[in-house]
C-alpha cells in the first residue's frame, strides 16, 4: 500500500495526527524549556563570572599593592641618604628586581639621580615633561604609568612610581620600578585562569590600552569582544559589573568588569553564549531523543488500538461492498459501538428504500419502454452532449435504421446538403441554451428517395438539473407535397400548365426591382391569338383547349430556361425575358411568331391555324409599378392587331415601332 493510500485512511490520519500533536507539543515544551532555561543558565554563570572575576581582581589588586608598598619602603629609606650614598642603598634592595625590572630615582625636578641595574644614559635623564611626574608630585600618591617600550629590552613596561619625601614632609622626588608585563609574572594568573574552551580574559588601563593579552586581537574569537563591546567604556570610567553584550561576529558572550584601583585598571572575564548554553543544548538533544523514543512507542500502541477500534469499521466497510456486489441484502453489524450501529441502522434502511425505488424504477421503465415501442411516432433520447442513446421502433422504421445503428454522426450525413448547415447550427444552439429545437428538413431515405421530416426536441431536467433532451419525428413529405401542390396551382393555369396571371405578376414585380436597383434588363411580350374564335365556334371548346395546350408547348419551347411563360387568360400569353435586350426580344418575339403560325388543329376535316398579334416592351428603371409596363406591352399588341394581325410592335416610351416583312430586327436595332 503506497504511503498517499495509508494517510488518505482513517487509521493512517488518526495515527497522524497523533504524531503531528505529539511533535507540536513537544517543540513547545523544548521551546519553553530553552527559553526559560537560557535564564536560568544566565543568571548562573553571571553568578560563577561575579565570582571569578572578584578572585581575579583581588589577586591583582594585592600584586600591585605589594609592589606599591615595597617601593614606598625603598622611599622611606632614601628619604634621609645623600644623592652619593642613592646607588648604594638600590644595591642593597636588589631583592625587589624579582619584581621589578629595574629601579630609578629622581630628585624633585624630575632628574634620574640612580637607577640599579645601571642603564647607560638612564641617570642624568630629565622626567619633568612627562605625565607621570607631575602627577605623582601634584597628587603625592602612587601612581601606575601608561604601557611603554623599554629602551633596552624593547618589552612593553610599566612604571610603579611612589614619591619621596625628607623628615620634613617637603617632596624629594620619585621612586619607580619598571614592570615588565610580559615577565613580571603579574598577569602569570590570567595566563592560565580560562572558563572552558572558549572563554577568556583581559586587563585594560583606564585610557583603553590592553595591558593582556599582549596582542590586540587575542588568541581566540571572544577577545575581540573587549574593543568591541560598549560596555568597555563604562567599564573603563569606573564601573563594574556584569553584562550580557551584543552580538560580536554572530556570537553574544556574558561579561564581568572589575576594577584595579591601585593601578587604575580594569579587568575582565567574557564567557561565549555558546559555551554558556552548549550543557542546556545537550541536555535538551538527549530530551528530544528521549521524547522521540517515547513517541515511537505511543505511536506502536496507539497503532494497535486504533487497529482495534476500527476494526468494527472495516467489518462494515466489507459488508457495504457485499450489499453493493448483491450477495447481501442488509448489514449485521455486531459491535458495541453506538455510532457503527446507527450507521448501519441508517444504511439498511437506505438500502431498503432503494430497493423499493429501484424496482418502482424497473417498473416505470418497462412501461415507459412498452408505450415507447407502441408509439406510432418516432422518438429518440440524447445526452447533454447531443449523442442518441436511444430510438424506438417507430424512428428506426422510418429512418431506415437498425438496432445496432446509433451514431449520430451517420444521421447527420443522411440529411440534405441544403437542411444540414441551418439544422446543425439550430442543435448546436439547442445544446448551449436548452432552448426547444423546432425544424423542417428533408432526409435522404434509401428506400423512397427523400423524406420530409420534423422534429421537435425539448431539454429534460430533473432536480433543477439538465438531464438530456427528448425529441419526437414525424413524417410530413405527404404535407408537404400537399402544400407544394397548392402553392403550383394557386400559380400555373390549369390547362396549358404556364403561369397564371397571379405568379407572373409576383415574378414580373421581382424583376422590376431587380431592375430598379441594379439596372439588370428585362423585356415582357405580350401576345393575342389571331383567328382564335372560330376554332371555338366551329370544333368547340375542346378543340380551342388543345390549341392553347399546343401553342402553350411551342412557346415553352421557344424561350430561355429561365423565361418565364404565364396564360393571362382566354387567348392572350406573355413571357418575362430577364437579362433581355431588346434586339434579343425583337428576335424571340419573331421565332414565337413563326413557330406559333405552324401549329394546327383539324375538325371534321377542316384544318385551322391562328397567327400571333406581339407585343414587345423593356422594363425602365423610372416605371414604379408593373401597370405602366403591362399597359405599354398591352398598347403595343393593340397596335399589331389594328396593322393587320401577325405582327410585332415594340413599345416604347411615346412610340411605337414595327417589325414587318420587308423591315429587319438588325435595320431597326443596329
Amino acid at each position: 500500500m503506497s504511503l498517499a493510500r495509508v494517510f488518505c485512511s482513517l487509521q493512517g490520519r488518526l495515527l497522524l495526527g497523533l504524531a503531528t500533536t505529539w511533535l507540536v507539543i513537544v517543540g513547545l515544551l523544548l521551546a519553553l524549556a530553552w527559553q526559560f532555561g537560557k535564564g536560568l543558565v544566565n543568571d548562573a554563570n553571571l553568578s560563577h563570572l561575579r565570582y571569578e572575576a572578584r578572585l581575579v581582581a583581588e589577586g591583582l589588586n594585592e600584586d600591585v599593592t605589594l609592589r606599591q608598598e615595597a617601593l614606598g619602603q625603598l622611599a622611606e629609606r632614601l628619604s634621609n641618604e645623600s644623592s652619593a650614598d642613592l646607588q648604594r642603598v638600590l644595591q642593597d634592595n636588589q631583592a625587589l628586581l624579582a619584581w621589578f625590572e629595574g629601579i630609578m630615582v629622581t630628585d624633585r625636578q624630575g632628574i634620574v639621580v640612580a637607577d640599579w641595574p645601571v642603564v647607560e644614559g638612564r641617570v642624568g635623564l630629565e622626567t619633568r615633561s612627562t605625565e607621570f611626574f607631575p602627577m605623582v608630585r601634584h597628587t603625592r600618591s602612587p601612581y601606575v604609568t601608561e604601557p611603554f617600550v623599554g629602551r633596552a629590552s624593547g618589552e612593553s613596561l610599566v612604571l610603579v612610581l611612589v614619591p619621596r619625601f625628607d623628615d620634613r614632609g617637603a617632596f624629594q622626588g620619585v621612586v619607580g620600578g619598571m614592570l615588565n608585563l610580559e615577565r613580571s609574572g603579574l598577569f602569570r594568573g590570567l595566563e592560565v585562569h580560562r572558563l572552558g574552551e572558549e572563554g577568556d580574559v583581559a586587563a585594560f588601563t583606564a585610557s583603553g590600552k590592553q595591558l593582556f593579552p599582549r596582542r590586540a586581537d587575542g588568541s581566540s574569537e571572544i577577545a575581540r569582544v573587549w574593543r568591541k563591546a560598549p560596555q568597555l567604556d563604562l567599564a573603563l570610567d569606573g564601573w563594574q559589573g556584569e553584562v550580557v553584550v551584543g552580538r560580536i561576529e554572530g556570537a553574544p558572550a556574558l561579561v564581568a568588569y572589575r576594577q584595579i584601583w591601585p593601578a587604575n585598571w580594569v579587568v575582565g572575564i567574557a564567557l561565549p553564549e555558546s559555551q554558556v548554553y552548549a550543557p542546556l543544548s545537550v541536555f535538551l538533544g538527549k530530551l528530544w531523543w528521549a521524547w522521540v523514543g517515547v513517541a515511537l512507542l505511543l505511536l506502536v500502541s496507539i497503532s494497535w488500538l486504533v487497529r482495534r477500534l476500527l476494526a468494527p469499521l472495516h467489518r462494515l466497510e466489507a459488508q457495504i461492498a457485499q450489499v453493493g456486489a448483491g450477495q447481501r441484502h442488509y448489514l449485521a453489524l455486531d459491535t458495541r459501538m453506538d455510532e457503527l450501529r446507527q450507521v448501519a441502522d441508517s444504511f439498511n434502511r437506505l438500502e431498503r428504500e432503494r430497493l423499493s425505488a429501484l424496482a418502482d424504477l424497473r417498473d416505470r421503465e418497462a412501461f415507459l419502454d412498452a408505450v415507447l415501442a407502441s408509439s406510432p411516432v418516432g422518438v429518440f433520447v440524447a445526452d447533454l452532449e447531443g449523442y442518441v442513446t436511444y430510438i424506438n421502433p417507430a424512428l428506426r422504421e422510418l429512418l431506415g435504421v437498425g438496432e445496432e445503428s446509433l451514431r449520430t454522426s451517420d444521421w447527420w450525413e443522411r440529411i440534405h446538403p441544403d437542411d444540414r448547415e441551418g439544422a446543425r447550427d439550430l442543435w448546436q444552439h439547442t445544446l448551449r441554451t436548452g432552448s426547444d429545437f423546432v425544424r423542417q428538413l428533408r432526409y435522404l431515405d434509401n428506400r423512397e428517395g427523400s423524406l420530409w421530416l420534423e422534429v421537435h426536441a425539448s431539454q429534460v431536467r430533473g432536480n433543477d438539473q439538465p438531464l438530456g433532451f427528448v425529441g419526437m419525428v414525424k413524417d410530413i413529405t405527404e404535407r408537404r407535397q400537399k402544400e407544394a401542390l397548392q402553392r403550383w396551382e394557386a400559380e400555373h393555369d390549369p390547362l396549358t400548365g404556364l403561369l397564371n396571371r397571379r405568379g407572373f405578376e409576383r415574378r414580373l414585380e421581382e424583376a422590376l426591382a431587380e431592375c430598379t436597383k441594379t439596372g439588370t434588363p428585362s423585356v415582357l411580350i405580350l401576345f393575342d391569338l389571331d383567328h382564335f374564335k372560330p376554332i371555338n365556334d366551329e370544333g368547340g371548346h375542346a378543340l380551342g383547349d388543345e390549341m392553347l395546350r399546343r401553342i402553350a408547348q411551342v412557346v415553352a419551347w421557344e424561350v430561355r430556361r429561365s423565361d418565364h411563360v404565364a396564360r393571362q387568360g382566354g387567348d392572350e400569353f406573355v413571357v418575362l425575358l430577364p437579362s433581355c435586350t431588346l434586339k434579343q426580344a425583337a428576335r424571340i418575339a419573331e421565332s414565337l411568331r413563326q413557330a406559333v403560325a405552324e401549329v394546327e388543329v383539324s375538325h371534321e376535316g377542316k384544318t385551322y391555324h391562328v397567327t400571333l398579334s406581339v407585343g414587345v416592351t423593356a422594363l425602365q428603371e423610372a416605371d414604379s409599378t408593373i401597370d405602366p409596363v403591362l399597359a405599354r406591352a398591352d398598347e403595343a399588341c393593340y397596335q399589331a392587331k389594328a396593322q393587320g394581325r401577325n405582327a410585332i410592335v415594340i413599345g416604347t416610351a411615346g412610340e411605337c415601332l414595327s417589325i414587318g416583312e420587308d423591315q429587319s430586327i438588325d435595320a431597326l436595332f443596329p
